[in-house]
């Protein structure tokens, strides 16, 4: 059974209502605050750690990924670019591109799934964002991270999604640098969120242990759902 199926058979027209974002439920944003740590823990427990199946590197489809921003497409000197990691970490962080490039790469073939209704199969490559935050040895009270973008997005994830094997910091897209209309020099990629959820030109991580609730996120905080797991 698909994860939403199973949802829907194991929680009823209840659970649905507290798992929709706070723009479909009618109860308001104080219901969705209420139920959201229990949210977070069966999207977790469905999501596990286990790999997502992949598909073909054949089946890419380059003409399918749409193009979007949400402030146009920012202007980043990659001769001086540093991505800054702090926080509830032991170790803060200044990695430059060629410190990332040096630690272990990996590439996924996976789907990128929009909320508008779109879906494309692209083939990412980067550097595990585990093995960035490992770095910087994350506090075990860490529970969140939040992402900033040189555009001025901003996001935050459950530290659970964070530090799964097919979570990425991508430099590269379909075997080639990664174009900076996609989101050079680095960009978020999992097979485990929807599209608004996976952040273009990341400049900044922050190790978190609780969510602002009136900043969770650019889209969330107009009504979309916070978790936005697939």
């Amino acid at each position: 059974m698909k994860r939403r199926s199973l949802l829907q058979s194991a929680l009823g027209t209840g659970g649905l209502l507290s798992l929709g974002g706070c723009a479909l439920n009618p109860l308001g944003q104080e219901v969705a605050q209420l139920t959201r740590p229990l949210n977070e823990r069966i999207e977790a427990w469905m999501q596990a750690t286990t790999p997502v199946p992949e598909f073909k590197r054949n089946q890419v489809e380059p003409a399918a990924l749409l193009v979007n921003s949400f402030n146009g497409i920012p202007e980043i000197n990659l001769d001086n670019f540093s991505l800054t990691v702090d926080g509830l970490v032991q170790q803060p962080q200044q990695l430059g591109l060629s410190t990332l490039g040096q630690l272990p790469q990996q590439e996924i073939v996976i789907r990128h799934v929009c909320v508008e209704g779109w879906a494309a199969i692209v083939a990412w490559g980067g550097v595990r964002l585990a093995d960035v935050l490992r770095l910087a040895e994350v506090s075990p009270l860490a529970g969140y991270v939040a992402f900033e973008s040189a555009d001025g997005y901003f996001e935050t994830w459950d530290l659970r999604t964070a530090l799964h094997p097919q979570t990425l910091l991508a430099t590269q897209m379909n075997g080639a640098p990664l174009p900076v209309a996609n989101g050079a020099p680095l960009r978020l990629t999992s097979p485990l969120k929807l599209g608004y959820k996976l952040s273009k030109w990341i400049t900044a991580i922050h190790v978190l242990d609780t969510l602002n609730p009136h900043r969770l996120g650019t889209w969330e905080d107009q009504g979309y759902e916070w978790y936005a797991g697939l």
